[in-house]
C-alpha cells in the first residue's frame, strides 16, 4: 500500500489479531436512557412520506424522487427503488457515505425488495442552508450541544426512513435490512440498537467507532476535523462524542450484523472499525477488506464477493 502519500500509516501497525482484540473505551453510565427517549420520541413522528416517478424502468427498476418528515421538522430527501417485476418481498434502508450520494445504487442483488436511499440531513438532496454540506464542518455542526449534534439527527433520519417505509409498505414488517458505508455504517451502528424493526443490517467500513482512539490516530477526512477541534476544546469535545460511540452503541446489537472491515484506510481508522466490529455481542459475519477509502488491485474482486456474501446473509428477510 502506498504510505508515502499520507504521510502516516493508515494500518496503524495492527496486524489482524491485534484489530480483533479492540475493545471499547468507557461509557456514560446514561448512555441508554439518552438513546432510548430519542427513539420514543422519534416513534411518535409522522413521516408522511411524498413520492415522484421520475423512470419507469432503469436497470430493472422504477425510479421514485421520495421525501419525508423527520425530527425538527427537517425534511428529508432521496430514493426509492422498486421492481419492476415480481413481487416486493423486503426492504431496505441504505446510507451513504459523507460525500453524500447523487443518485441511488442499482447494483444491489436484491431485486425483490424495495430500496430507500434517504439523504441524511444537511448532505446530499437533503442539503440545507443552516448546515454546512460539507464533511470538515457537517461533522461538527453543534458538536458542542450533546443533545443537538448533527450525528444523532442523523441516526434520527434512519428511524425515520424506516416508518416512511413501513408506512408505505406495512406488509414489510419484519422484513426490513439496513446497509451502512463509511458514515453511514457508523450511523446505522448507533441507530440499530433501539430500532427494533430493523431484522439485519451491514456495516461497511464504519466510522465513529471508539472516539478516544480515533482522536489519537493520524487520518484525513471528518475525523481530522474532530482533531483539530479537539485541540482546543478537549473537555466539550467527549462529553459529546462519548454518547455517539458507535463501539459502546453495537454493545447493545441484538439482530444479525454483518460487517466489512479494512486493513488498511486513511480515513476511517482500521482498529475504530474494528472496535465496533468487536463489540457485537450475538450474531455476526465478517468481511475482512484489503483497504477501504483506497484503491487497491483487488478491490474489483473483494467487492463482487462482498455482494454475494450479503446475497446469502440478507436472504432470511424474504422469509414468510
Amino acid at each position: 500500500m502506498a504510505i508515502s502519500e499520507y504521510g502516516f500509516d493508515p494500518s496503524y501497525g495492527y496486524t489482524l489479531p491485534q484489530l480483533l482484540a479492540v475493545t471499547p473505551p468507557k461509557e456514560p453510565k446514561d448512555f441508554d436512557v439518552f438513546w432510548q427517549t430519542r427513539y420514543q420520541k422519534a416513534l411518535t413522528i409522522a413521516p408522511l412520506p411524498q413520492i415522484k416517478m421520475i423512470s419507469e424502468n432503469e436497470r430493472g427498476w422504477r425510479v421514485f424522487e421520495i421525501s419525508y418528515t423527520s425530527t425538527d421538522n427537517f425534511c428529508i430527501h432521496g430514493w426509492l427503488l422498486l421492481p419492476v417485476n415480481g413481487v416486493i418481498k423486503r426492504g431496505f434502508v441504505i446510507g451513504h457515505g459523507y460525500g453524500g450520494r447523487d443518485a441511488p445504487d442499482f447494483h444491489l442483488p436484491f431485486s425483490d425488495a424495495a430500496l430507500l436511499f434517504p439523504c441524511f440531513r444537511g448532505l446530499g438532496r437533503s442539503a440545507d442552508s443552516s448546515i454546512s454540506s460539507a464533511s470538515c464542518w457537517h461533522v461538527l455542526h453543534d458538536v458542542d450541544k450533546t443533545n443537538r449534534y448533527i450525528l444523532g439527527g442523523c441516526v434520527e433520519d434512519v428511524w425515520l426512513g424506516v416508518s416512511a417505509l413501513l408506512q408505505l409498505f406495512p406488509n414489510l414488517a419484519g422484513h426490513l435490512g439496513y446497509l451502512g458505508i463509511s458514515f453511514s455504517g457508523g450511523i446505522g451502528a448507533l441507530a440499530l440498537p433501539w430500532e427494533q424493526r430493523i431484522a439485519r443490517g451491514h456495516l461497511n467500513i464504519p466510522s465513529c467507532g471508539h472516539h478516544p482512539l480515533r482522536l489519537r490516530l493520524p487520518t484525513r477526512g471528518s475525523a481530522h476535523s474532530l482533531q483539530k477541534f479537539y485541540k482546543y476544546h478537549k473537555k466539550q469535545l467527549l462529553t459529546t462524542l462519548r454518547y455517539y460511540d458507535a463501539a459502546l452503541a453495537a454493545k447493545r446489537i441484538t439482530m444479525p450484523i454483518h460487517c466489512a472491515c479494512a486493513l488498511f484506510d486513511p480515513f476511517v481508522a482500521p482498529p475504530s472499525q474494528f472496535a465496533i466490529y468487536n463489540a457485537l455481542a450475538n450474531t455476526k459475519q465478517l468481511f475482512t477488506l484489503i483497504a477501504g477509502h483506497h484503491s487497491y488491485p483487488e478491490q474489483q474482486q473483494q467487492e463482487q464477493a462482498l455482494i454475494a456474501e450479503l446475497d446469502a446473509f440478507f436472504a432470511p428477510l424474504r422469509d414468510y
